[in-house]
């Protein structure tokens, strides 16, 4: 039987995270917009995974202060969680760490090195190929949080209880990297050029081997913590609970 597992979307623009996600995660996948005040109404979920987003989790807009106050109130009923890129940032948010801009963005493929003790990074190399893109960071990890993996950038990886996070991109393909890579306006041209002229077959492929983690995280929902849900809402239509006031 299939998990079901929440996808809070936070992309703006959330083609290509649902392209993404929904290739890589072998599960049901029921997708809300988050930027759209969409949450659901329960956590009768396997897990939930938050991706990335253009935005930053200390930005004052109500979307965020809702997901935050939902993604605290789910982890408490016991539901695990996989955070990835803004997504690692708001679960860190919402478990009491500290998220703050970096002095440099970091982005293009790169090296992040694990502790090899976390088995949502089973199976991975100790040090591994992924592709980044952030200029926000985990400063400060949640209190009784453990990190499993970094780089001279910072924290790439923490976990705490049914929780697990990563700022790097395990779903990202190659199209995927060039589009974000050249979208980058606010960095100078010739370093999009290099991290373009960077997105090789050779490099794509060593980055495959982080995709272990979304197998990773599946097996460990099935095997600790199938069906666990309660009611968030009652009475709230359709599976999602829309805000109408900003």
């Amino acid at each position: 039987m299939s998990l079901r597992i929440a996808l809070l979307n936070a992309a703006h623009d959330g083609e290509e995270n649902r392209r993404n996600f929904r290739r890589e995660l072998d599960a049901d996948l029921v997708e809300y917009d988050v930027t759209e005040r969409e949450l659901p109404d329960t956590v009768a979920f396997d897990a939930c995974l938050v991706t990335g987003s253009r935005a930053s989790v200390y930005w004052d807009e109500p979307w965020i202060a809702a997901l935050t106050e939902w993604v605290r109130d789910a982890i408490d009923r016991g539901l695990p969680f996989l955070g990835v890129c803004f997504g690692h940032q708001l679960l860190a948010h919402a478990l009491g760490g500290r998220v703050e801009p970096m002095d440099d963005y970091e982005i293009g493929y790169r090296t992040v090195e694990h502790d090899g003790e976390n088995e949502l990074l089973a199976g991975v190399d100790d040090e591994f190929t992924v592709f980044t893109t952030h200029s926000d960071t985990v400063a400060e990890l949640p209190p009784d949080a453990t990190q499993f993996a970094e780089n001279d950038y910072g924290v790439h990886g923490f976990r705490k209880g049914h929780v697990f996070a990563v700022q790097f991109h395990p779903e990202y393909d190659a199209e995927t990297a060039r589009e974000i890579a050249a979208s980058k306006d606010q960095l100078a041209d010739e370093r999009v050029e290099r991290v373009l002229a960077d997105i090789t077959e050779a490099n794509y492929r060593a980055a495959c081997e982080a995709k272990r983690l979304f197998e990773n995280f599946t097996e460990y929902v099935r095997t600790t913590q199938r069906g666990v849900g309660d009611e968030l809402t009652a009475g709230a239509a359709d599976g999602v609970v829309a805000s109408d006031d900003d």
